[in-house]
């Protein structure tokens, strides 16, 4: 809005003047809004939705769509995928700007954008999840590791003596892995799941790093499937104990509550479900998916 930080905050006292209600509660750890606020708030943003997006209501579905549409990936994945979506949506409708952000943490972007793509499942009420496409988490090793093992894998405790890869998050390299046991390709429903903790003499913050790690024989990690597909169909990785399943990580697009559902977001969400229909990373030839040398 080019206004200092001083000139937002007459503007507001004057809004809770002109209201007769406290919007916002200031502490010295920012500005928390009020039930009133907080209502006030999603109310307008609605309205601006409603006022931005009556071009395209009113206008028929024939004509080419128009408008901005902002959008937010993982680094990995939207340079992999949605980077090429927004291509082909382009080219199929070029009065529609779309504006592609790559974050390590897309989620905390999502106040800054239309669409946050995120791997996995999301608890947030504020948004609604389309799933664009299945992955599983998968347990991966190289083979040069595997053939180290003194005995099969079959048992997920059989991880907690063995060296894993681990992702570093809030200065705490212990990480918990939990599985389900499967029956004739199927989750048990009737077992409990399996809590692990499992240690790595060395960690990262970046996934990236991880899986290098991993395939040079450094130990076990816990990785997505889409990430994983190539080097499992290269046999630079096997999968290890495929009788178990993590919990899975949908490729989820997420939209916020309070808005309305345009005619461009909807067509980005169908042309990406288009794009990852089959999936990608389930259309390789896979030696050592689902199995391989001790797995």
């Amino acid at each position: 809005m080019d206004l200092t930080p001083p000139a937002l905050t007459i503007r507001l006292r004057r809004l809770e003047e002109q209201l007769g209600v406290q919007l916002a509660v200031r502490t010295a750890r920012g500005i928390h809004l009020t039930d009133e606020g907080r209502r006030l708030l999603e109310e307008a943003l609605d309205l601006l939705e409603q006022v931005e997006t009556l071009p395209e209501r009113v206008i028929s579905e024939a004509r080419a769509l128009r408008g901005h549409v902002r959008i937010v990936a993982p680094f990995g994945f939207g340079r992999l995928h949605i980077a090429s979506i927004v291509h082909d949506l382009h080219r199929a409708n070029p009065d529609l700007t779309v504006m592609l952000t790559l974050a390590e943490n897309p989620l905390a972007h999502a106040a800054a954008n239309d669409v946050v793509i995120h791997i996995g499942e999301v608890k947030d009420s504020s948004l609604v999840g389309y799933t664009l496409a299945p992955n599983d988490r998968l347990v991966c090793a190289s083979p040069n590791f595997v053939q180290t093992l003194r005995e099969k894998l079959t048992h997920p405790t059989q991880l907690e003596t063995l060296p894993c890869m681990c992702l570093k998050e809030n200065d705490d390299t212990m990480t918990r892995w939990r599985f389900t046991e499967r029956a004739d390709g199927h989750v048990k429903s009737s077992r409990k799941g399996i809590s692990i903790r499992v240690k790595g003499a060395i960690a990262s913050n970046d996934g990236g790093v991880i899986t290098t790690w991993t395939v040079a024989g450094l130990g076990v990690m816990v990785r997505s499937e889409w990430e994983v597909a190539p080097l499992l169909s290269s046999g630079q990785l096997v999968q290890l104990l495929p009788d178990w399943q993590l919990a899975s990580a949908p490729v989820m697009a997420l939209v916020s509550t309070r808005k309305g559902m345009s005619a461009r977001l909807r067509k980005f969400i169908e042309a990406a479900k288009q794009a990852l229909d089959p999936v990608p990373w389930r259309t390789m030839n896979h030696p050592g998916f689902r199995g391989g040398p001790l797995g």
